[in-house]
């Protein structure tokens, strides 16, 4: 049994962070990061059925051409997906009344819609990213047992091609779900690695006043190439998504609509309407899937 110091729930019995019951979640589920996107995405639904918020986490569950899906705002960081994840899971692999995991567990999918500005030349604004590995720079997923899901070689050669100090922690590696990625790739996706840092100052290579450990990293990361798979975007999430979902025996997919491209300084004309492009590909494929 599950102590209720270590499952959080409220006095309705829903999970403490996001203010959940089982029921109110589909098998489909899209991260977001602002709060404010949930509805940029169920605004395409035919119906909406739930919708909650508590703090930035907010909830609209509804139907969109027959498929039941799920959409939630996470926040910013790899802190709080590691709440909002091991909630959801708490929602359909754990009985909330006994405290006790199920013996049948439940598999998620999780598609992350993000933006993000493009670290290499030849992906321009506008285009989509699919991140075919997260590499997290954020030391969160270390607090559990990730050496069955991550990937050593690539974290190795990581470390070596950017003399990664060891003192902020070892980088991980872990891959995306073969089977959305299956569901979701094209010819309009690029694929690559996606580095989550655990700041959006300092750890992302800004100086505003506080000097940097490494003023060099982003170059060299821009450079660094594991079996042709480049690092192609820099963001908050992807690799904690990625982990926490694979330990637990969930699918997770992060996709990225380019919104800037740093080697070329150049700045999308009109980023909404790349978001919205991107918002209906993913759920015209999770429709047909």
């Amino acid at each position: 049994m599950i102590q209720s110091s270590e499952l959080i729930l409220n006095p309705d019995g829903s999970v403490y962070h996001l203010n959940l019951k089982p029921e109110h979640i589909a098998h489909d589920i899209i991260f977001v990061g602002d709060q404010n996107r949930v509805e940029k995405i169920t605004q395409f639904f035919d119906s909406i059925e739930f919708s909650t918020q508590k703090r930035e986490f907010k909830t609209q569950t509804g139907i969109f051409k027959g498929k039941r899906i799920t959409v939630m705002s996470t926040g910013i960081g790899p802190d709080n997906i590691d709440i909002v994840i091991n909630e959801l899971d708490a929602l359909v692999n754990i009985d909330l009344e006994t405290k006790m995991p199920k013996e049948n567990l439940t598999s998620l999918n999780i598609i992350r819609i993000g933006t993000s500005g493009s670290l290499q030349a030849d992906i321009p604004v506008d285009s989509f990213v699919l991140s075919k590995f997260g590499l997290g720079l954020d030391n969160m997923l270390r607090s559990y047992l990730i050496d069955e899901v991550s990937l050593s070689a690539i974290e190795e050669a990581f470390i070596n091609h950017t003399n990664w100090d060891l003192k902020k922690g070892k980088p991980y590696v872990i891959p995306c779900s073969s089977t959305l990625e299956k569901i979701i790739e094209s010819d309009k996706m690029h694929k690559g690695i996606t580095a989550t840092a655990g700041g959006f100052y300092g750890p992302q290579g800004r100086v505003l006043r506080l000097p940097i450990q490494d003023e060099k990293l982003n170059s060299k990361m821009d450079n660094f190439n594991f079996d042709n798979n480049r690092i192609t975007n820099l963001e908050m999430e992807t690799a904690a998504i990625y982990g926490l979902s694979a330990l637990l025996g969930h699918n997770a997919l992060s996709l990225n609509a380019i919104i800037a491209n740093r080697a070329s300084g150049t700045f999308s004309e009109d980023p909404y309407k790349a978001v919205d492009a991107l918002i209906t590909y993913t759920l015209e494929k999770l429709a047909n899937n």
